[in-house]
């Protein structure tokens, strides 16, 4: 039989304190992201950012360049891709510049999920590149998908950013 263990008896009158956390200061990160918000002003009706403009007009010269490409017979790698492919990709870029040129969030999100893909398998292709010019072209791409991308975060903040009062 094992051994009973006697506990000891808490004072009853001791009743529990509530945990309260002492107020901290707010860290410097906390402080920037503050200020840069503070500096944001709410766009216009009928307003875009310029880089929303610019996405906007990159996403339909793509579709409608991809969409010429495939009517003058462009090959890739010996082979002519599918017009359901080519077609998917361009209506969804149509999609995308529409919805930028209304200044709407959700399409610049697309734009930026679209651009992040893009920057991934140039940056990947870079690396199995077999010339310089490889290389160079994966830079000529990269490098401008990447400002558009970066420009395009500031973007999204103002587009969502409620009227002030």
């Amino acid at each position: 039989m094992p051994a009973k263990r006697k506990r000891k008896r808490r004072h009853a009158a001791a009743a529990p304190q509530p945990l309260t956390t002492p107020a901290r200061p707010p860290s410097r990160s906390e402080r920037k992201d503050a200020a840069a918000r503070a500096a944001l002003v709410p766009l216009h009706e009928g307003e875009r950012p310029t880089a929303v403009t610019v996405g906007a007009v990159v996403a339909f010269v793509l579709a409608v360049g991809n969409l010429i490409a495939y009517a003058a017979g462009f090959e890739i790698e010996g082979s002519r891709p599918r017009f359901a492919t080519v077609a998917f990709q361009a209506l969804l870029m149509l999609v995308a510049a529409w919805g930028m040129w209304r200044a709407r969030y959700w399409a610049v999100l697309g734009m930026e999920a679209i651009l992040a893909i893009l920057i991934v398998i140039v940056a990947l292709s870079a690396f199995t590149a077999s010339s310089v010019w490889g290389v160079l072209l994966a830079a000529a791409i990269a490098i401008p998908a990447g400002t558009l991308f970066w420009k395009l975060v500031r973007a999204m903040a103002r587009l969502q950013m409620p009227e002030r009062p």
